[in-house]
């Protein structure tokens, strides 16, 4: 998915980097298959801001995606491949021969009239979904399982993949895009292949209206507030403002925030690799 330099014939479009939306074949979502989605604004259920610089933006509807892939043994053709605007990865619209539609995560290379199946004893091809139990050594894999039945929770955005690593008694091991090699139960599922869309990273929005359109507000910085405002607020002139932390004075760059004491640490071989050496 390549994507393209806009010539600087305005302000906006002097640094905008965009995608060229090549792999998409349809701009018409099925119906069957949006929901409403409300914007909160930042607000909770009380109403109260519990979330600042939210607000705005375009109307976007929500797109019900099937991430648990439990029509077992049904073969679905692949009819089209959608933008989705609540994920970074396109999605991709399967008709399955009983008839009934349901959206995926579009693994990359995966073309519309391809057949796609999954559940146990599937063939390990690209947008199958089945067991990590029989999934080949080596294999790229996305939208993986953390519980059975549980459905998709890992590596759903545009462009990543883990890596089969190995089987241990009855886990999997398994190598995430951040460097973590970690075990889950082999009965979780997953998806072979990596996910769509993979220059998303590539792009540049190039103006600051767009980000407006995305439901984002200008974000002021802590270090030009009063420190009645902000803990690195005050001082005179253009002071740093010490280290950098939160609203709430809880430290930025480098603050481990997992809890040391967590259940799944067990299950983790090797750390993610670290930005702080």
């Amino acid at each position: 998915m390549p994507v393209k330099k806009l010539n600087p014939i305005t302000p906006g479009t002097r640094f905008r980097v965009a995608n060229t939306f090549e792999e998409i074949t349809c701009n018409c979502p099925e119906k069957s298959l949006l929901s409403s989605k409300s914007s909160t604004g930042g607000r909770n259920n009380q109403g109260r801001r519990t979330t600042r610089y939210r607000g705005g933006g375009h109307k976007k509807q929500y797109r019900i995606i099937d991430f648990n892939r439990n029509k077992d043994g049904i073969k679905a053709k692949v009819v089209s491949i959608e933008y989705d605007p609540n994920r970074t990865a396109f999605i991709a619209l399967l008709n399955y021969i009983d008839g009934e539609k349901r959206y995926i995560i579009a693994p990359q290379g995966l073309k519309v009239g391809t057949e796609v199946v999954s559940g146990p004893g599937s063939a390990p091809e690209i947008g199958n979904s089945l067991p990590l139990a029989e999934i080949p050594l080596g294999a790229n894999i996305h939208s993986i399982e953390l519980h059975p039945q549980q459905g998709a929770a890992l590596v759903r955005s545009a462009g990543t993949s883990a890596v089969m690593m190995g089987k241990e008694d009855r886990f999997a091991v398994i190598k995430m895009p951040s460097g973590e090699i970690r075990r889950i139960l082999a009965s979780c599922r997953a998806t072979i292949g990596s996910t769509s869309n993979p220059d998303h990273s590539l792009e540049s929005i190039g103006k600051a209206g767009r980000y407006r359109w995305m439901g984002f507000k200008p974000r002021n910085r802590g270090v030009a507030m009063n420190p009645v405002d902000h803990p690195m607020g005050g001082g005179e002139g253009r002071s740093s403002g010490g280290h950098p932390m939160s609203r709430t004075g809880v430290y930025a760059k480098g603050y481990k925030t997992r809890s040391p004491k967590k259940h799944s640490d067990s299950l983790i071989i090797s750390k993610r690799k670290s930005s702080n050496k």
